[in-house]
Formats: C-alpha cells, structure tokens, sequence
C-alpha cells in the first residue's frame, strides 16, 4: 500500500475538521494538493476566477454554517489575491483556513521566480501564519492552524512548498484529535453581581447590541423586558435582534437610524451586548458603560467602561437576569419607542412620493419592493457603499434571514464572491447579491463562476453608474465630487453572453415582475436596476460638523432618507405601550 502524501494529509485532516470544499485557482506549486482532491470525494474544489473571491467566498461559507472553511493560493501572486479577503473574514470572525502554496522549499530566500515570505505577509490578518518546511512538521502545525481559526474564530495560514507537499508523509501511528466547535464561556461570579447591583441601581438602562448576540435574541428580550430598556444595535447586530423585538430604537452609527443614538446617551447605565462598535464618536462619553463579549480584547478599545465583562453573552445573561430587580418604571422606554416612531414617520416620506413614476428608479424603491419579494429565509450579501444603506434601511430580519456583508473591513466587490460561499452551503436557498456597479465591476469575472458551477445566485444590481458612497463623502467634507462616475456597459447583455439570465430595469413598474422573474429562474440572474445617481439625500445646508466628516447626528442627517418596513415594526411596538 503506498503510504500517504502530505497533500494527501493535508486533505484528510481538512474533511476531518469538517471542511466540505477548497475555494481556489490552480496553479503549479498547489498541483499535489489538487489532485489529492481530485481522488477524494471527502472535499469539493471550488474553482474560481480570482483568489481573492474565494477567500471572500470561504469567509461567507463560514459566517452562514459557523464551521471551519477553507481557500487556496498558489505560489506568489496566487496567495497574495486571498489578503484581502482573508482580512475580511479575519475582520468578520470567521474560521477559515488559507493554504499559501509556495515555491519549491529549495529556492526559498533566493529571489526565485514568483518568490515572495507568505508566512510574513499575512500575519497581520491571521492568529496563526507558518511555513512548513520539513515533512515531519505535519499534522502538528495545520492541526494548530485549524485550532487557532475554531478557537479564536479568524484566519489562520499555512504556507506549504509544491515539492513538500509531493513528499510522501511520515508515518503517524494515532490520530490527532481536532477542536471544530467554541464551547460556552460564563463570567465569574463577582463580575455578574457587580453587574446585577449597577442595572438595579440604575434607572434608566440601554442595551445596545452587535453580532455578539447570536443565539441569544431570547435572553435579550427577557433582560429588556425585567429592566424595562430600549433596545438599539449595531448594523451587524441587526440580523440577530431586530425582529420580534418590542422593546427596538433602531441603530445608531454612520448608517443610523431612529432613536439608538439618543437611547444610549439619555440613559443611566449603557450596556454594549457582543458589539466591538468601531465609531465612538457615537457612543457617550458621560454615561456609565458596561461591556460584555466573549473577546477580551475588545473589551474597552472603544469607550472608557466602568465593568468590563468578560464572556459570551447568552451564558452572561442567563446567569444575570435570574439576579436583577425588576423594574415598574417603563417612561424611559416609552418615551424612547415614541421618539423611535416620530423620527421615522418624518423620513419615511422619502420613499413613498412618487417612487413608482420616478426615473430614474429611487434605490430605496428598489431595495424596499426587494425585501417585499425575497424568501423569509433567504441569504443577503451586500456590497460596501450605499448598498450597506439600503440594506440597513429596507431588509427586514425575522430570525431565519442573514444578511453578510464587509461590515468591519469595509471592501469594495465582497457581494458577489460572498454570495458564491453562501450558495454553496444549500443550493436550495435563495441568495441575493446585492451588488453596486462599482463593486460588481471590480470582481465581475467570477459572474463566470455562477454560471460554470450553476449556482442559482441573484445578482440585484443598483446600477448608479457611480461610486455613491466615496461621492457623498466628499460632498460632506465638502469637496466637489471627482473620479467617482463609471461609465457603465449593459450589464443584464453581459450576464446574457455568458450564459445566465440577465434582465435590465430602466422604469419602476418593471421592477417586481423582473424580481419575480429572475427568481423563478432555476440558475443564476441578474437584474441590472438603473438607478438614480442623485439619491444621497443630502441636506439642503452643510453643517460645520458635517464638514469634519461624520460626526454625532450629522451622518444621520446626511443619510435620512427612508427606513422601509422598519415604521410598520414602530408602529407597533407604539401600540404595545400600556395605556395608564
């Protein structure tokens, strides 16, 4: 029997700490891990058209299921395309292993061909980045790699030589056990009871959440309900805590919304749920902070808190609410769910006027006829730029939705390849790709890979013919806009020529029937919405604060402008308040 390579190695341990498929492209020195896989039905090579999709597409796989992913590159230019999307995930706390391939272990600090140091150009966007250079180094170092992902819940990189990689490995009489899963980790005791005393010798208490709230949408709700609390988020804490939530302000930061922004500034004591929010210019600089996450380090890197709280948070508040005094005082609560629902019947105006005659077609017409006509549990991968706004605005979470995007790492073009990781998990379920023009032009190629793999993505594309997001920046700073337009081809023929569906929307009645269409559509399709390029809802007077970038109030001023079936929700929740 002839005895396993350390491709081959390589590849078993991957399917053995659950990984179903390697996002890559090929190339010389990654052939022997290739063909490992090309023998084995354990793991699926995903072929793109760019590295740097399929380190966005893993990124996505391991956001949507929670497991390890993982991508390759090969030697040189190969790997150096996945940084960027290993800096995403990194960034968005998703496990994914990256295989650097390298060049033969021989020629390694001899200028070689194609010769760069992967184990020094990606440690700033991984907990773990070695070189194997010796057989016997397996499995111990990918074992250690794949721990580091699962445990910490980022990058980890293994930079492997095409000639090590053909070599047979050495003979191993055990198996190494691998961790695949983060257990539960619960505060000290003293840390809960100190927490507990604050909120009961509080009277007015704001929960603000991020994505740290995974999972545990019931702990918060009962919290809020016994401390009677407004309840804001972060935009990536949305997913997990808007819906079914009576206790909502809305969100606060650059793309806000609603009453978060003043819940957390009017309050007493201010509790931040799982969110590592990066804008503190948001957060209040007189009102007692309490942090809980699960991530040490991102305890107080923000704001100045008075208890840092060290653990996750469905297992703090489980051992926290049992402790706290309920509160009967519910005015602040109510005061802030009416100041909710007043802030967004003054916008919401904004995409109701007309919005079925205008042309070009509003954007936020767009996105809001979109939420009404995706699936309840569909996947929605969202481009930096105004896309993030109108995600923000008009998708409506209900608990089975998600909604993925570079919400921390901020890159161009991550809809598409995000979508490709996420249809990947279940070819069943609808994924939409909410692209802009801008982002989907950069990576466009890997349109291709929908169409070779049929993978039934929707690409919505809100086609401005400009970078919006990068324009409305300079408008606000004050500077007249330049380098932003794109001069834009027919997308919907693109997509067409190359095999798939493709329908262009040029007047809003068009808009639903194409949606409905393209989703009927059993393969991928695009939907090129030409849409208005003066839709920055920018204010009639720039402020001085606005002129200094966004600051305070002032983004929320800049981006008003709609906020979709987010009224109905306040409504609602106004319709809830006890009548004394």
């Amino acid at each position: 029997m002839a005895k396993q390579t350390v491709a081959e190695q390589f590849v078993d341990i991957l399917a053995r700490a659950g990984v179903q498929r390697l996002y890559g492209v090929v190339g010389d020195s990654l052939n022997p891990v290739v063909d490992a896989i090309r023998r084995t039905s354990a793991v699926e090579w995903v072929q793109v058209r760019h590295e740097e999709v399929a380190a966005f597409a893993a990124g996505a796989e391991a956001q949507i299921t929670g497991r390890l992913a993982a991508c390759a590159g090969s030697c040189g230019p190969g790997n150096l395309h996945l940084i960027n999307g290993l800096f995403d995930a990194h960034r968005s706390m998703a496990p994914v292993l990256a295989l650097a391939s390298h060049i033969p272990s021989s020629e390694i600090g001899t200028s070689f061909f194609q010769e760069t140091h992967p184990d020094q150009l990606f440690q700033e966007c991984s907990h773990y980045c070695e070189l194997i250079s010796n057989t016997r180094q397996m499995p111990r170092v990918l074992q250690t790699a794949i721990q580091h992902a699962v445990g910490r819940s980022g990058v980890s990189v293994v930079a492997l030589p095409g000639d090590i990689a053909g070599e047979a490995a050495p003979e191993r009489a055990e198996e190494h056990a691998l961790v695949t899963s983060r257990p539960s980790v619960r505060p000290g005791d003293a840390e809960i009871a100190q927490l507990a005393r604050m909120i009961d010798g509080a009277g007015k208490v704001t929960l603000f959440c991020g994505s740290g709230t995974a999972g545990a949408h019931a702990e918060v709700m009962e919290l809020a309900e016994k401390i009677k609390s407004p309840v804001g988020h972060a935009l990536r804490g949305k997913e997990w805590i808007q819906y079914d939530n009576p206790f909502d302000v809305g969100m606060s930061g650059l793309l806000g919304y609603g009453a978060a922004y003043e819940a957390t500034h009017e309050c007493d004591l201010l509790i931040l749920l799982g969110t590592d929010f990066p804008y503190n210019a948001f957060l209040p600089k007189d009102v007692p902070i309490v942090q809980v996450d699960v991530r040490a380090e991102h305890l107080g890197r923000r704001s100045t808190l008075d208890l840092a709280v060290w653990g996750d948070v469905r297992e703090t508040l489980r051992c926290l609410t049992p402790l706290v005094e309920e509160k009967k005082n519910r005015r602040f609560l109510d005061r802030m769910l009416k100041k909710h629902a007043d802030a967004l019947e003054g916008v919401v105006k904004a995409y109701t006027r007309k919005v079925d005659k205008h042309v070009p077609i509003h954007p936020e017409f767009v996105a809001s006829v979109l939420d009404e006509e995706a699936s309840d549990d569909a996947v929605f991968t969202v481009d930096t730029g105004m896309c993030n706004v109108w995600a923000a605005r008009y998708l409506t979470p209900n608990g089975r939705r998600r909604v993925i995007g570079s919400f921390t790492h901020g890159s161009m073009a991550n809809a598409l390849p995000q979508a490709i990781g996420a249809q990947l998990t279940d070819r069943r379920r609808q994924v939409v790709s909410m692209s802009g023009d801008g982002g989907f032009a950069m990576l466009m190629g890997d349109f291709l890979t929908l169409v070779q793999h049929n993978l039934p993505v929707k690409v919505v594309l809100f086609n401005n013919s400009s970078l919006g997001m990068v324009e409305l920046e300079m408008l606000v700073a004050g500077l007249p806009s330049y380098g932003t337009d794109n001069h834009n081809p027919d997308f919907a023929a693109i997509a067409r020529a190359a095999g798939a569906y493709g329908v262009r929307v040029e007047k809003p009645k068009q808009l639903r029937g194409a949606l409905r269409d393209a989703f009927k559509h059993n393969g991928p399709a695009l939907v090129d919405v030409v849409t208005d390029p003066n839709a920055l809802s920018i204010p009639p007077k720039i402020s001085a604060d606005m002129v200094t970038g966004f600051a305070l109030s002032a983004g929320k001023i800049v981006l008003d402008g709609g906020v979709g079936r987010m009224v109905q929700m306040a409504r609602s929740n106004l319709r809830n308040i006890p009548r004394m």
